[in-house]
């Protein structure tokens, strides 16, 4: 093959993948909340991202799982992992520098250029012009 001369309409996919997660024990995950998941007791349960060591960011919420008065896996939650839109953190906030690099949840959707202390959301994808919040690739 060589090297293109002209402009080629090239072919992409979106894949959205779908996966379903028990929910912790008095626990809410609120529709488009970046989910986390940590195992405890040889148990993995889905819980909103928090600022975090040991976390597993797996997507954003499809729908509001709400087990405030449920056991540990009463319910589950649908999680989408594909690329969205974040709040950027005011403090430690995501630059365009950082394309391609890990950014770090501090809440349920919020993200941080600081890893100390908290868990790999994904990879920025970039930064949106008018708002300057970080578009994230979930990538676990």
């Amino acid at each position: 093959m060589t090297a293109l001369q002209a402009p080629r309409l090239t072919k992409t996919r979106t894949t959205i993948r779908t996966r379903r997660f028990a929910v912790a024990a008095s626990t809410v995950i609120w529709q488009g909340a970046m989910v986390a998941l940590a195992t405890s007791g040889g148990v993995t349960l889905a819980s909103p991202a928090t600022a975090a060591t040991g976390l597993t960011i797996v997507g954003l919420a499809r729908a509001t799982a709400d087990n405030r008065t449920g056991v540990a896996g009463a319910i589950t939650v649908d999680v989408e992992n594909d690329v969205a839109m974040m709040n950027n953190d005011a403090t430690n906030p995501v630059t365009a520098a950082q394309i391609g690099q890990s950014v770090y949840a501090i809440d349920d959707n919020t993200v941080s250029s600081l890893a100390t202390g908290r868990s790999a959301a994904g990879v920025l994808v970039e930064l949106d012009p008018v708002t300057g919040n970080p578009w994230v690739k979930f990538t676990a």
